[in-house]
């Protein structure tokens, strides 16, 4: 059998990292959709943390780091657009492209879903440990890194 050095991972050990990141999805889901934490879906959310965090940017640069095509991200920033929650900016050496900025809106709705999102999380890992919440913050980021390699 051919070992290249990485260690293999048992085939119970898979299945079970397999199923607890569905549940995980399925339950992150659930957060973002629930009543009490406004009407801002996980896509939503999502690009208005990315513009929040690292500043403007256009679709293209948005698709590349969402893994999706920019016709997705387009109809995605389109409703925030049309929400007030992001303005764009054009590019004065193409009159086609844009960047995508925050407004004052959309950072408040932001702010807020954060808020409810990190108020839902504390319920959740109240009597965890400060080293397991480290750890799983770790172990969650190690996992989405592979995607931005």
């Amino acid at each position: 059998m051919f070992n290249s050095g990485v260690k293999m991972m048992h085939d119970k050990d898979k299945e079970i990292i397999e199923l607890e990141l569905s549940i995980l999805i399925r339950r992150s889901t659930f957060l973002s959709s629930h009543k009490k934490f406004g009407n801002l879906d996980r896509s939503a959310y999502l690009l208005l943390r990315r513009l929040a965090d690292r500043g403007p940017a256009g679709v293209k640069i948005l698709a590349d780091e969402f893994l999706l095509d920019i016709s997705t991200i387009s109809r995605q920033t389109a409703a925030l657009e049309q929400k007030g929650f992001v303005y764009r900016i054009p590019d004065p050496s193409d009159g086609r492209a844009y960047t995508l900025q925050l407004t004052e809106l959309g950072t408040k709705v932001l702010q807020d879903h954060k808020e409810a999102r990190l108020n839902r999380l504390d319920e959740v890992v109240h009597d965890w440990s400060d080293e397991e919440c480290k750890a799983f913050g770790q172990l969650l980021r190690k996992f989405n890194q592979y995607y931005e390699k």
